[in-house]
């Protein structure tokens, strides 16, 4: 994958050059930053230039014909000597003695692979066809990779491990990794694409050169949507503003059927049924949203508390303070005085005991319904 699909980072981007134009390529690299960023595009990308891939006109490789095998192979992520690891589901019915690798999800993961390197763990579950399960990387992938990585480089070069989301392995199998960051195979380089690096163990994040990255700028993302999109100039200004550095969220605001949408949706109408203290239509809400997984109504929690902090800047009638879709800017427009001084604290502590208690595998009709109950007296305050 070229360099050029990495939306924005050019900082970065030096940074990692300068790294190989130095020789000091470590063997082991967690990169980390915001959500969106582009971490695990810019994975991706150095992968294909540490196994060939020409970059700004340079290969790793010697001659015309390698580095030719070598971009075709990557173009469609089969290169022999690339080996990803990431978060999977046991598949239903198995045993509890049931051992899974990442193998048994390639197919899925090349398809996830194909439509772009700016993919969300949702999307990736959507693929697996999991439920309420808990994706992990398990002990069988480690075993697996110590396999494949003792193995010599099948093409001569660089053998790359990519981890996508490595604060998801268990414990034996953040143990296994450990062993293999600390006597590396030779020629070997490890990527640890993580969102949540404070989840590793200490000695695995001790082992790793960390590589943080930073928000996208939004004119970088301005001009993405203007030339990757299509989107003419105003709203591609608009979407990078609501986006905040973050290319998943802008993609996810150009999506008519996106999960923001529902989210939208569902907020209006608990606001409105909680103002006209209708009981019976917010049981019916609470219980629609209860059916959600857990993960899907902790990121409805975080939309809700996005949504109650943007009405209560609206209030200030200062555009630049507010990051709202022009649908989300509409209904503040009479909603907004109803979020003020008097409840916007009590309505955030809220949210955020729902979202603790979510976590902690609480009733979510029992929390739901419980918050909706408690917007009738907020939206009165």
């Amino acid at each position: 994958m070229q360099f050029s699909k990495v939306i924005g980072q050019k900082e970065a981007q030096q940074r990692l050059k300068q790294l190989v134009d130095e020789q000091r390529i470590p063997h082991a690299m967690l990169i980390t930053g915001p959500e969106g960023c582009g971490k695990m595009a810019m994975a991706l990308a150095f992968a294909s230039f540490l196994l060939g891939e020409r970059w700004d006109g340079r290969s790793l490789l010697g001659s015309e014909a390698e580095i030719a095998n070598a971009e075709a192979m990557l173009r469609k992520w089969a290169h022999p000597d690339l080996h990803f690891s990431f978060p999977i589901i046991k598949p239903k019915n198995a045993g509890s003695d049931r051992k899974v690798a990442c193998d048994e999800y390639i197919k899925e993961w090349g398809q996830l692979l194909d439509g772009g390197p700016y993919f969300t763990l949702e999307q990736w579950m959507k693929l697996m066809n999991a439920e309420n399960q808990q994706a992990q990387i398990f002990e069988a992938e480690s075993d697996a990779l110590a396999h494949k990585l003792y193995i010599k480089s099948t093409m001569g070069g660089y053998k790359v491990s990519l981890i996508w989301l490595p604060e998801r392995m268990n414990a034996t199998c953040a143990n296994k990794l450990l062993k293999l960051l600390e006597e590396p195979p030779m020629k070997t380089v490890f990527l640890l694409v993580s969102e949540h690096p404070e989840l590793l163990i200490d000695t695995i994040r001790s082992r790793v050169q960390r590589f943080d990255m930073r928000r996208i700028d939004d004119a970088d993302i301005e001009q993405a949507l203007i030339e990757k999109r299509s989107i003419v100039p105003a709203d591609a200004h608009r979407i990078a503003r609501i986006a905040a550095g973050n290319w998943l969220k802008a993609l996810e605001t150009l999506s008519a059927d996106n999960e923001n949408r529902q989210f939208f949706d569902l907020f209006v109408l608990l606001m409105r049924k909680a103002f006209i203290r209708d009981v019976k239509e917010l049981k019916h809400w609470s219980e629609t949203v209860a059916a959600f997984g857990r993960e899907k109504q902790r990121r409805f929690i975080t939309y809700m508390l996005r949504m109650v902090r943007e009405n209560f800047m609206y209030n200030f009638r200062q555009p630049d303070l507010c990051y709202m879709t022009q649908q989300e800017e509409a209904f503040a427009t009479k909603f907004a005085r109803f979020i003020n001084e008097r409840n916007v604290l009590i309505i955030q502590q809220q949210l955020q005991d729902a979202m603790r208690d979510i976590g902690q595998n609480a009733n979510g009709k029992i929390q739901f319904f419980d918050f909706a109950l408690e917007m009738v007296i907020n939206l009165r305050r």
